[in-house]
């Protein structure tokens, strides 16, 4: 594997802190999220910060390449043009799955890809596909997670070590998610670094949160914390990484403030100091698991269950080391296919059941912990509704501010999955409120139908579109398509 070129300290630029981004002193390079930028018209500060010589790395987090289904290829497209565009040395995207095909669901968040040896397969089959769509090398993140699936076979850096040896995919590691995983799921960071093979490291994610209730939220919102300046110091008494980038997605401070941590992350690599105070978590006694075996979490109810679309966990001496040869290497071409097919299929109804659950409130799966799925759930829907309030700003305040907004569209949401993007919840939203009446004061239900109609354009043909017609909106109706 040929060693990565080296990006220096950086940080994620985002609209907001743009002009603070160009100003920051000893910036290297930035990243930015790749689904948020169109290739033919950059924004004006990346393409000076790109004059400047500063590198600038496309971030995916749409492509779900730990789904069940194959990358889709139009997303992979977009994901090179994008490196095209940007000359970028680099993607990025997050072994995490999004979405299910059947039934078509969206889960608007990164969720964890079970560390079970069908879910691996499936993973490298797409992460090779994805790596000859791409014009660049792929570097793949590990995430933070609430939900621990149970049945799992390996540590997280068992999984990770395994995948880059059979694919030759880079790696970005994130601290701040590896911290998170140590006080949500107990386990130990420390032991994923240890078996990290570190030739295959691209670069490294810090970022802040905060402890709430004994779970940690990985906001993106937050100043960075000690205990994550630590693991940072850990990581680089393994390795020199060849990029660093702090990660800052809201509540945006002043520019000093943002200075100053990126100083404190130059700190903390020059000093590369053993981490403090990063013994184990509370759980982590309870949880931890040996090198390459991962112990099953228990069911909610105390009990063990049926585990949707699984195999068994293998005992220790039952895994194979990373790498080894498999049973199925021998097969046949047809048997191989037929085999991958089948993993995908059993990956598939265990994403799609834990999916269900989190968004459409479908029953929990057996096996998973009632109480940390209710937890996500809660989340996803927050975070869904933040979405839609940063691209749709005028609904909040036509409804009456923040609260007035969020009370109406968790009305909405609870048991409506999102399935076709945020523009199309936030009209289909706002067409939810208006075939109900609301709201209730005339005037902001006057400004509700001209912010959809002025959106919708003649899409709609049905109860909201004869309703806003009866109002004297002008709404046209859809063109009738002409009789064969």
């Amino acid at each position: 594997m040929k060693p990565m070129a080296r990006l220096g300290v950086g940080i994620g630029w985002r609209p907001e802190i743009a002009d603070a981004v160009e100003r920051l002193p000893g910036l290297d390079w930035v990243e930015v999220v790749a689904e948020n930028v169109c290739p033919g018209h950059l924004p004006e500060s990346l393409v000076r910060l790109r004059e400047r010589g500063v590198t600038v790395v496309p971030h995916g987090v749409s492509l779900g390449i730990g789904g069940a289904e194959r990358p889709d290829p139009e997303r992979l497209a977009n994901l090179a043009e994008r490196a095209v565009a940007l000359g970028a040395p680099l993607v990025t995207e997050h072994i995490a799955f999004v979405r299910s095909a059947s039934p078509a669901l969206e889960a608007g968040h990164l969720l964890p890809v079970p560390r079970t040896r069908d879910a691996l397969d499936v993973l490298c089959e797409n992460v090779r596909i994805a790596q000859d769509a791409l014009p660049v090398p792929l570097a793949l993140e590990n995430i933070a997670a609430l939900v621990q699936w149970p049945g799992e076979e390996l540590t997280e850096g068992a999984f990770l070590a395994e995948l880059v040896e059979r694919t030759g995919v880079r790696l970005l590691i994130d601290v701040a998610n590896l911290h998170t995983n140590r006080v949500n799921r107990g386990e130990d960071p420390l032991a994923v670094l240890d078996a990290l093979p570190v030739e295959a490291l691209a670069y490294v994610h810090v970022a802040g949160g905060v402890e709430r209730d004994g779970v940690w939220h990985d906001t993106h919102a937050h100043p960075v914390t000690p205990e994550i300046l630590g693991l940072l110091g850990a990581l680089r008494e393994r390795v020199d990484p060849p990029g660093v980038l702090l990660e800052r997605d809201d509540d945006f401070p002043p520019e000093a403030e943002l200075a100053g941590e990126l100083t404190a992350i130059r700190e903390a690599l020059a000093a590369a100091a053993a981490p403090v105070g990063i013994s184990p978590h509370p759980t982590a006694s309870r949880n931890a698991s040996v090198a390459g075996e991962a112990r099953p979490a228990p069911d909610a109810s105390g009990a063990g269950g049926r585990q949707v679309g699984l195999r068994p966990a293998a005992s220790g001496t039952d895994l194979p080391a990373p790498g080894a040869a498999r049973p199925l290497a021998a097969a046949s071409e047809p048997a191989r296919a037929g085999a991958a097919d089948a993993a995908r299929s059993r990956v598939g109804v265990a994403q799609t059941a834990l999916l269900s659950a989190l968004v459409a409130g479908t029953p929990v799966p057996e096996g998973f912990d009632r109480q940390r799925i209710a937890v996500q759930a809660r989340a996803l829907l927050a975070k869904r509704a933040s979405v839609v309030r940063k691209i749709a700003p005028e609904l909040v305040e036509i409804l009456g501010g923040r609260e007035g907004f969020r009370r109406a569209y968790v009305a909405y949401a609870r048991h409506r999955p999102l399935t076709g993007g945020y523009r199309r919840d936030a009209l289909d939203f706002v067409e939810h409120l208006l075939v109900r009446g609301l709201p209730e004061d005339a005037a902001a239900r006057r400004r509700l139908t001209r912010w959809w109609q002025d959106r919708a354009g003649s899409r709609p043909n049905g109860r909201l579109g004869q309703w806003v017609r009866r109002l004297g909106l002008g709404l046209p109706r859809a063109p009738r398509r002409a009789a064969a």
